[in-house]
């Protein structure tokens, strides 16, 4: 499994279940609020810095994933997406990347097309049953508590940059 993660080019993730813990709040005029891990972002942003690339494919359409997708520089953005595996063929298309250099991670039935036509698929600890049956690896972490750090650091380990990343922050 650590060859397939050093081959990894492009992490794409869900969102509601695997970068917020699936809970969904409304305020009184009608927008969603999300909640997001911090940690979750910075292991985005050391992937990114260390050239593999994040992308977003998520069935909901959100002002607050907008925000943060602009924040963390995430530029590869299916939202509102009803058929995930479309916009798996899009991005391909826009990146040139093999889905075989690619990962997802979900967390419900959804996922699945996606995560049957990646090299890797990650999902987070408090997945449904069924993704967890048909996933390569299951995260320790629960989506939206530190799930998708565990993953971008697991890749950025398996390429061997992690002691870099580390020694940058110790010296």
């Amino acid at each position: 499994m650590k060859i397939k993660l050093a081959n990894i080019e492009l992490l794409l993730l869900d969102v509601d279940g695997v970068l917020t813990d699936g809970g969904i709040t409304y305020s009184d005029t009608g927008d969603q609020i999300k909640k997001f891990h911090s940690r979750d972002g910075f292991g985005i942003r050391l992937l990114m810095d260390s050239g593999i690339r994040v992308g977003i494919i998520t069935g909901r359409k959100s002002k607050a994933l907008t925000y943060r997708c602009e924040d963390l520089g995430i530029t590869l953005l299916f939202d509102g997406i009803k058929n995930k595996t479309k916009a798996l063929d899009k991005i391909i298309s826009q990146t040139g990347i093999n889905p075989e250099k690619m990962a997802f991670v979900g967390d419900d039935l959804m996922d699945l097309p996606v995560m049957k036509r990646v090299g890797i698929s990650f999902c987070v600890s408090n997945a449904c049953h069924e993704v967890k049956l048909h996933s390569d690896i299951i995260t320790k972490q629960k989506g939206g508590h530190g799930a998708v750090r565990e993953i971008c650091d697991s890749i950025l380990k398996a390429k061997n940059l992690w002691d870099n990343i580390l020694n940058k922050y110790l010296s």
